[in-house]
């Protein structure tokens, strides 16, 4: 019985769409994530002078907006899956589901 079950999950068209979507956007999202991360990385190693140049006339450097800039996208890309997961891939999920207990 449970292998009935898988074969007919695993073979529904949604299954297959959901699937594919979730794969697609978390592999976006860690590229996206990765480039930015270790792109300040990179900068912090090979060119400490740029990230120590002074903002206006106070003691705030380029560093500090870029690494909160890192902390802040972060927190969007997290944002931008946890909607994407509550919306589109739950009503899928919902399809897949429906779609099995026949």
């Amino acid at each position: 019985m449970a292998d009935d079950l898988i074969t007919r999950v695993t073979s529904n068209p949604k299954y297959q769409e959901l699937k594919s979507k979730r794969s697609t956007i978390g592999w976006l999202l860690t590229l996206s994530m990765m480039v930015v991360y270790y792109g300040f990385i990179l900068l912090v190693a090979y060119n400490k002078p740029l990230l120590a140049t002074k903002i206006g006339g106070g003691v705030t450097t380029l560093g500090m907006p870029l690494g909160i800039g890192v902390l802040v996208y972060t927190i969007v890309i997290t944002i931008i899956y946890v909607r994407r997961a509550n919306g589109e891939f739950d009503d899928l999920t919902q399809q897949v589901v429906k779609g099995s207990m026949k």
